[in-house]
């Protein structure tokens, strides 16, 4: 056989191989998720409900900076959660998780929608089942953490997605670091929030919430009988308190309050200025809420333009 023939028997045997799937090189192997990246394919995925229709995204909807425009959101089989739906954003440096504190962290959270029966619906021993027969997902928590799915990974991962969901480039925040502009209406709307519109008394900081608990006056027991904080402390004085929400791309994610009963910013501000007015018969209002606030026409227009300012441009996820 010639020269020219082996090489012909050569390249075809290359070829072929290639063709195989093998190279005369090691194929290049597959970089391991991270932990964020193992939680965020868990917040997508349905798999952790017990139909497998409901993800953690079906209610905290990234279209809607991950809360939902629903007053009560839609879980499993069509059953509305107990409470609105806060957004998840800006979470990774908070006190205690939920409207009323019963979780105290963001691993703590991530799994109590997955067993709440409106919600997701699965027991955490069944979705530990689920995901240990995923041949995946049994890859990806040997990858992340070198060890099987189990209950206490699966809310590492998901807090860990969740803590990258920080936004800190609204209007606001790029005014107060010399790279934009405010409009005049947006800092004089500040100035009304920090004084006499009373806001700064409970959303400060760096998410505008002080993140503690308070009743703003919608609990009277009758008509509005949610009890709040006192459902997991059963202390008398936490009857009708709710976490303060943090106030970032507050105009994003409509409706409001752990109800959801206002769906726009101006409704929210006219309930602070007479609480009453809306729920007459309110029990145990903080006292410096019942007074109400007074502001005209143009500065609740200037208030509600700051809020607005305080919005993020869409957040990656």
């Amino acid at each position: 056989m010639n020269s020219k023939s082996l090489c012909t028997l050569g390249l075809l045997a290359v070829l072929g191989m290639a063709m195989m799937g093998f190279s005369n090189q090691e194929k290049p192997k597959s970089k391991p998720l991270s932990k964020a990246e193992l939680g965020k394919k868990l917040f997508f995925d349905p798999i952790l409900s017990a139909d497998s229709s409901v993800s953690c995204a079906s209610c905290h909807k990234p279209e809607f900076y991950f809360a939902d425009t629903n007053a009560f959101s839609i879980g499993i089989g069509g059953k509305r959660t107990a409470r609105n739906t806060p957004s998840v954003l800006n979470m990774a440096s908070r006190g205690l998780m939920f409207w009323d504190g019963r979780a105290a962290s963001l691993e703590e959270q991530a799994l109590f929608p997955i067993r709440d029966h409106n919600e997701m619906n699965l027991p955490i021993h069944d979705a530990m089942a689920k995901l240990r027969r995923s041949k995946k997902y049994r890859k990806w928590f040997w990858q992340v953490f070198k060890a099987p799915p189990a209950e206490k990974l699966l809310g590492e991962a998901i807090a860990a997605y969740e803590a990258t969901l920080e936004t800190s480039n609204s209007r606001f925040d790029l005014y107060n670091r010399n790279k934009g502009e405010m409009t005049a209406d947006e800092i004089a709307g500040q100035k009304i929030f920090i004084g006499k519109g009373k806001c700064f008394d409970c959303h400060f900081g760096p998410d505008f919430t002080d993140d503690e608990f308070k009743n703003v006056g919608l609990y009277d027991g009758k008509l509005n009988r949610d009890p709040g904080r006192f459902a997991i402390t059963k202390d008398s004085s936490d009857l009708g308190k709710f976490k303060t929400p943090g106030l970032r791309n507050i105009a994003k994610t409509a409706p409001y309050m752990h109800d959801g009963r206002f769906r726009t910013l101006r409704e929210v501000i006219d309930f602070y200025i007479d609480p009453k007015k809306f729920v007459p018969d309110a029990i145990g209002t903080d006292t410096t809420i019942a007074k109400g606030i007074v502001l005209n026409e143009k500065e609740i227009d200037q208030l509600e333009a700051f809020l607005r300012a305080l919005t993020d441009p869409k957040p990656k996820y």
